[in-house]
Parts: structure tokens; sequence; C-alpha cells
């Protein structure tokens, strides 16, 4: 039996695994009053907003996958898009060739409030009262931050103490950064969620009040605060100080929208995932890339095999991926293609690449898509874009955001899976809005996305610049199904490596089924992880590291010797050092549910009865 850290929960009543065990807790609070999965994953991510404010906020963004009881599985589109204004000859005439990593220019209409009031709208049973609650509290009364908090606003002290001052009133509370064991607040915040349920308080049912504080989103109070600060100059990782593009109009004209997973059925399992708009198809096509026949489970030919087809899937995802144009998605998913595809996985490491040629297409990549990072300040061998727990060894900020040479700083995520009494299902992966992206909107208390630097100023490619168009985002929570039935959720934090991470995780409960008594998701979440950057990073400054390999130090030695024999570049990292997973289950032969969290980190945790 592998070693695992802790018990793979299960129950009956309900279950909850998020990245933050006060969101874990507040989410399972709700259960336990009454409400449903969906009512609870709202308050949940409320508290993410204020508990994990460097992984994300209220002006970020969410993919959510939902299974309601009996229903259909859906997305839940809370990716806003770029504004009218968000131009390449805009970007261009400002001299610039990337999309800042920072700073208002990289802002795309805020996605992920809209989204959690569709779904609490539409799936929900309480009031907008009844799930802020929890958010206001812990901003209000205030929680004892973890060390990270503290420790990524130390990486940008000298930016918040000098640019960006609306920053530091809150998260330089007495001129240091927030310690743990001390209580950290954010009344602002506390303010504009009260000043909402206020506005709202006297609209009709409780539907009518959701709608209301939509509005009060679009146009009200939120919206004219959210264009004030998208005006004001600031620094940003071009080293100069822009203003960004977003308007009352682009505020207004966007809503979240629901849309039709992509599936793939594979070994008897079907796993959907958001559209290319996302990354999410990426998992799906690294299964349609595996062989019939599987080496054993762990081997260097096993990781070898996934590490191969992932840099093949990525590849594609370069050239196809993206809302600015048709994907082809189903020539890309298509066994004929993939077929095609696996006879360029040879026994030895590929450094090229390589995208395909779906229906004949001539695939086409950004000029920049092939730039090789070597020693990039701030490009840790343990991945690029949304560092999670992934980093290097020698990294003074272990498990968290960097901090560029120019100051400027990359983000993370986090993730949130619950599964209720009466079946219902949800993943979802909020990110963006981190302290360290723009400044905190003084009248809000939260700062606005940078989600548009996923895009690139060249005309013509899938993932241009476009106004009224998602950038391609990389967060993709899971869910996958058995016969037609929900039987899990899943999801990982983590930039590029999300759905590496989550294959491996997925191959783990589907090779070592029916462990102890049900689907063994803790020793799943457990098992020693890896990734590549083979790939171009989806985040500034967007270099690839063509070879490379970073495995946790658990690994086999015997295996790693293996890897390099076959010419990958391996970087052996920490112990607990790969990934964020969160999952839950439900066995549909008995209703029991399941749950398990990451250990890496120290702090996510699954609850449950």
């Amino acid at each position: 039996m592998q070693f695992t850290t802790r018990p793979t929960l299960q129950g009956t009543f309900g279950m909850v695994s998020s990245t933050h065990w006060l969101a874990s807790q507040s989410a399972m609070a709700v259960l336990e009053d009454g409400g449903n999965a969906y009512d609870a994953a709202v308050a949940g991510a409320f508290v993410l907003h204020v508990v994990e404010p460097h992984l994300n906020g209220p002006a970020g963004e969410v993919p959510i996958l939902l299974a309601p009881a009996g229903g259909e599985v859906r997305v839940l589109c809370g990716q806003g898009v770029a504004p009218a204004g968000a131009t390449v000859a805009h970007y261009r005439g400002l001299g610039l060739d990337l999309v800042p990593g920072t700073g208002p220019l990289a802002a795309a209409v805020p996605g992920a409030f809209d989204a959690w009031m569709l779904l609490l709208r539409d799936h929900g049973t309480k009031t907008l009262a009844d799930v802020l609650k929890y958010a206001i509290g812990y901003a209000e009364d205030g929680h004892p931050p973890v060390e990270r908090v503290g420790r990524t606003v130390e990486t940008v002290r000298e930016l918040f103490e000098t640019e960006w001052t609306s920053s530091a009133e809150v998260y330089l509370p007495g001129g240091r950064p927030p310690r743990a064991g001390e209580l950290l607040h954010n009344p602002a915040l506390a303010a504009t969620w009260k000043r909402l349920l206020s506005e709202v308080a006297g609209v009709g049912d409780r539907e009518a009040q959701i709608d209301a504080a939509r509005e009060v989103w679009r146009t009200g109070f939120i919206a004219e605060a959210l264009v004030r600060q998208s005006g004001r100059p600031t620094m940003d990782t071009s080293g100069e100080r822009h203003t960004g593009t977003l308007t009352a109009a682009d505020l207004a004209g966007w809503s979240a929208t629901y849309e039709t997973p992509v599936t793939y059925d594979w070994n008897g399992w079907t796993v959907c995932k958001a559209g290319p708009w996302s990354q999410g198809p990426v998992l799906l096509q690294q299964l349609a890339l595996l062989p019939p026949e599987l080496p054993r489970y762990g081997s260097a030919e096993y990781m070898h095999l996934l590490i191969e087809g992932c840099k093949l899937a990525m590849a594609d995802r370069e050239a196809w991926y993206g809302d600015a144009a048709e994907v082809p998605l189903d020539d890309l998913l298509s066994d004929e293609y993939n077929a095609e595809r696996r006879t360029g996985i040879g026994p030895r490491a590929s450094h090229e690449l390589r995208p395909g040629s779906p229906g004949g297409r001539t695939p086409r990549l950004s000029a920049h898509a092939r730039v090789v990072v070597t020693e990039e300040p701030g490009f840790g061998p343990m991945g690029v874009g949304e560092p999670t727990i992934a980093k290097s060894p020698t990294s003074p900020v272990p498990g968290e955001p960097d901090v560029l040479a120019d100051g400027g700083t990359r983000g993370d995520t986090c993730h949130l899976d619950i599964v209720d009494r009466w079946g219902n299902m949800i993943a979802a992966t909020p990110s963006g809005g981190w302290l360290q992206s723009n400044p905190v909107v003084p009248e809000l208390g939260f700062p606005l996305g940078t989600r548009l630097q996923m895009t690139w100023l060249e005309e013509g490619l899938p993932g241009t610049l476009t106004p009224g168009r998602r950038p391609r985002t990389t967060l993709t929570p899971s869910l996958a199904l058995r016969d037609g039935v929900p039987v899990m959720a899943f999801g990982t934090p983590g930039g590029d490596q999300q759905d590496q991470w989550q294959l491996h995780f997925f191959l783990a409960v589907a090779l070592r089924e029916r462990v102890r008594g049900g689907l063994d998701l803790q020793g799943a979440v457990d098992a020693p992880n890896w990734h590549n950057d083979s790939f171009p990073g989806s985040f500034f400054p967007r270099g690839m590291r063509p070879g490379s390999v970073t495995v946790e130090s658990r690994t086999d030695p015997a295996v790693v010797e293996a890897l390099r024999r076959r010419g990958h570049e391996v970087t052996v990292g920490d112990a607990w050092s790969e990934g964020r997973l969160c999952a839950v289950a439900r066995d549909p032969a008995t209703g029991v549910l399941s749950a398990a969290a990451n250990p890496r980190g120290m702090q996510g945790y699954a609850v449950g009865r």
C-alpha cells in the first residue's frame, strides 16, 4: 500500500476540498446549514479572496464545472474578455512587444464575481447575505494569514511603498508585512461587500437581489471604482507607468455564460473540461495520445511516455487554442490524428516544439514562442507562470509567487471541489486579481487582474489580443464520469502545470481503482509528481525550457537516471514540491462521498462527514 499523508475522507453528508482550510470549513458550514454544493462553493470562493489574496481576488477569473444531481455537466465561464480598446495596435503603439505581466494594461474585464453570482442565482438556495457573511467576517474581524502571504508582500514591499501605495495600506499595516499568528484585516473589502448587500437588500426575492448585485458590479459603485483604477498611471513590468483600457461600457456589456464541456472517453471514464479558451483540452489530448497498453505505473517508460505526450499536446495548444479563431477540436481529439501524433514519441526526449496539422491545416506559432529561457531572473527551473509549490529548491520564497528582477511578479491560483448529499458536484479554479498583479483599488480593497498577459501582440494567431475575446487561460478544473454518471471533481493551481499534474493524478486514480474500499484520492494526490517546461509559458516573459523535466526527490533515483539516459534534462526538486491537487468523489452505487487535499505547502484541506 502506498504511503499517504492523510486518509481519504469518506462519508455521506458532504465533502469539501480546497487550497485553504478556512475556505473549506466555511463551505462546510454552509452545507451544515442546509445549503447545497453551489451555495457552499460561493461562500468558500469569497473566503479564498480574503485568505489567499496573493492567489486570487474578486476581479480575477474562474472557470467552473458543475454537475447538478440528475442533470447535465455544464461549464460556467467566468473568464472576462479583452476590453474594446485592448488592440494590438494600441499596445504596439506604446512600444510593447508583450503584454506586461502586471498593471492595468494586462487587465481583462473581471469575470469571477459575475460567475459566482450566476452560479448562486441559478443553482444555489441561499441568499447573497448568507454566503458573503464568512468573507465579510474574515475581512472585517481579521484572520491569521498563512506565512506565504507575508513572504509575498515582502518581495514587493518597495513597489508598494513607492508606487502602489494603496496596496501598502492593506498589506503593509504599520509598515511591515502580515505575519502568521497575527490578524490581517481588509476593512475596505468588508465595507465593499456590506455596501453591496445594503444596496440590494430591498430588491425583491433572492434571485432579484443577486441580479441587482450583478448590476452594481457592472454599472454601480464597484464598476465606477474599477474604471477609475484602470485610468490611473501604474508602474508595470515594462518599467513604465501605463493606464489600462477598461471602460464602463466594457464592464456593463459582459456577463458570465454557460457552455457545453469538451469531453473525451478513456477506459470507461469520461473526462469533462472547459473549451479551448482554456488549456483544458490539453488533458484530453494527453489521454488521446496514450497507447492501448501503458508501461508500468511510475516506471521510467511510463513517465517518458507522459512527458513526451504532454509536449505534443502543449505544442498543439500553442498553435491552435484560443478564443480569437476557430479551433479544430474534433480533429485534435480524433483517433486518427492522435495515432499519427503518437508516432512522434520516440525512445529519446524531444527538445523541439512540434505542433501538428489537424485536418491538414498548417500550424502557426508566435515568433516569440520558440524563445529559450536559460538564466532568466525569476524563471525557476520548476516552471514559469503561476508557480505553485513547484519552485527551485534555492528559491527565497518557496512555493509562492516569483518576483522578477524588474519588480514584476507572477501570481498563483486556488482550487475548490465540493460534493453534497444530493449528489451535486462542482470543481472550480479561481485565480487572478492577485495582490501583486495590480494596485489595490482603494475604494474596494482588491486589485484588477492581469490575464491579458496570455495573449500575443501578433495578428492572426488563435491567441492574438482581440477586443471582445477571452485570453487563453491556464485555469482548468476537471470533472470525471463513469458510465455517464459524475464520479469525481478535481483540479489544482499551477498555471501551465495544471493539466500535467491533473493527468498524473487522474491516471493514478484510474489505474489503481478500488484501493481501500474506494477511489484512493489521497494516495493519488500524494504520489510523487513532475512536470516539464518544453513549451512556451503562458505568462510573461513567455519563455520555454526545451527538454526540461522537474521531479520530486521522492522519485526513484533509478527512474531519474533512466530519464536522463533518454535525454531528459532532469531537475530534482524538493520531496513535496509538485502540485496542489484537490479532489472529491461520489460512488453512485453506494452514495459514499470521499475527498482528499494536497499536503504540499501545508495549506490545503479536505473536510466532510
